[in-house]
């Protein structure tokens, strides 16, 4: 049995993480020209910016990764 892979899925204003029909993350796109930052991404309980799209998806990928291997406090 082989495991699924999460992949990247262009969507309005920015792209989508997804493993399968799970959402693992995003990296949204801001319109304005003045801006503070380009992108913003969303991922595993964290958050951040910046202005390159590349960072940002390798951001919300290493996120998803740690929430992976993190263990829950409450189990």
């Amino acid at each position: 049995m082989s495991k699924k892979k999460p992949v990247w899925e262009p969507g309005y204003n920015g792209h989508v993480y997804w493993l399968g029909k799970k959402k693992l993350g995003k990296v949204t796109r801001h319109p304005e020209k003045n801006a503070k930052q380009k992108y913003s991404w969303e991922a595993g309980g964290r958050a951040g910016g910046g202005d390159d799209l590349d960072k940002a998806k390798r951001a919300v990928e290493a996120a998803v990764a740690m929430a992976d291997k993190q263990l829950d406090l409450f189990s």
